[in-house]
């Protein structure tokens, strides 16, 4: 334990063979938002609030979600929404050939797709704070639909990427965990919880543990990245969200250790150097923690403890075959989460799941 927090502890299961189980936990840091995280996490588990499961493990480049597979259900998803709207059609059909772009080329995804692929999310949804007239309107289906949109976006445009990395780079492929759950209770974030902007910034390490990003919109650093890093003109901003809120899910990194001043990622460091000469040629401060630039650590798996070894690849080899959150456990409160999306009827699972956040988020 660290500063007195207890440990979290996650049983994985292999997605094709439930009886096939590891486990690992996570130790907490001794910081505010890692207390108050633990607090609403227990919460989260004591109620019985379930695990998104669409959108949980991202850039394993051998899992069984394949490219095939995410374009398939995508298509599915953009149906359900075209047959339910007449004032809202989305005309692409996505394929294994042209969401990657020119065969694994330098870009590997085909950005541009993809990111009008988002563009149509957020239209449909909107916002945490204001949601579109578009998902007020829609049924369980076509909200169910909606979401399946950012979900599948994300998970393929990071599965390709590492399956190209795999073979350009592999020691650099980017595997994560997102740990979502269905209408988990938001927080106020804090000052003190923003200080962590400051002292993190974008570093990632191996097995390190982050506050999950609890709202829709696009960061300072998403809009540097995949926009060209335009002028921060008023309509630019109006996508940009600082982060509000805070939950008891969270994020955990699988890639090798990325720290700005190491000599072993130049690429990062050159990366950072010009977001932050972009930010302060825009008038901005990437430091200022009110911006959020950045992620905020909250605590860090045991590696050695849960997998015997330090080894990214022997690490990445257990998590592999075991993509399927089990159980969560945490000061001997758990939940069992005995589904998964190998299930014939996942999808009408989760939308029975998620019917009571949709009545509510009609109503508003």
């Amino acid at each position: 334990m660290s500063g007195g927090l207890p440990l979290v502890k996650v049983v994985l299961r292999n997605p094709l063979n439930y009886a096939d189980q590891c486990d690992y936990n996570i130790v907490p840091y001794d910081n505010q938002l890692a207390g108050d995280w633990i607090i609403a996490l227990k919460e989260l588990l004591q109620n019985k609030n379930l695990l998104e499961k669409n959108f949980c493990f991202l850039g394993f480049p051998n899992t069984a979600r394949t490219v095939e597979y995410l374009c398939q259900q995508l298509n599915e998803a953009v149906a359900t929404i075209n047959n339910f709207f007449s004032d809202y059609h989305i005309e692409d059909v996505y394929t294994p050939t042209n969401v990657i772009a020119n065969d694994y080329a330098p870009d590997g995804p085909n950005h541009e797709k993809l990111n009008k692929l988002h563009n149509h999310f957020e239209v449909l949804q909107g916002t945490v704070w204001e949601l579109s007239d578009y998902y007020k309107r829609a049924d369980y289906e076509t909200k169910y639909a909606i979401r399946q949109l950012n979900n599948i976006c994300h998970e393929l445009e990071t599965l390709i990427l590492s399956q190209r990395k795999v073979v350009t780079i592999p020691q650099w492929v980017r595997p994560s965990q997102i740990t979502t759950f269905i209408n988990a209770t938001r927080y106020d974030l804090k000052d003190e919880h923003r200080k962590l902007f400051t002292i993190n910034g974008y570093d990632r390490v191996l097995g390190g543990v982050y506050m999950h990003w609890t709202q829709i919109g696009k960061t300072y650093f998403e809009v540097f990245r995949d926009e060209g890093a335009p002028d921060l003109t008023d309509t630019v901003c109006e996508a940009i969200t600082d982060l509000k809120y805070y939950s008891g899910e969270f994020d955990i990194e699988w890639g090798n250790d990325m720290i700005y001043g190491s000599a072993n990622v130049p690429w990062y460091n050159k990366d950072q150097d010009l977001f932050r000469a972009w930010m302060i040629n825009n008038g901005k401060d990437a430091l200022d923690p009110k911006l959020s630039c950045g992620y905020l650590p909250i605590g860090q798996v045991d590696l050695k403890g849960s997998f015997g070894t330090t080894d990214y690849q022997k690490i990445w080899n257990i998590l592999g075959t075991h993509l399927d959150i089990y159980k969560i456990e945490v000061d001997q409160i758990s939940n069992t989460f005995d589904y998964c999306w190998t299930n014939s009827d996942f999808k009408q699972m989760q939308i029975d799941m998620m019917r009571p956040g949709y009545d509510y988020s009609s109503r508003r």
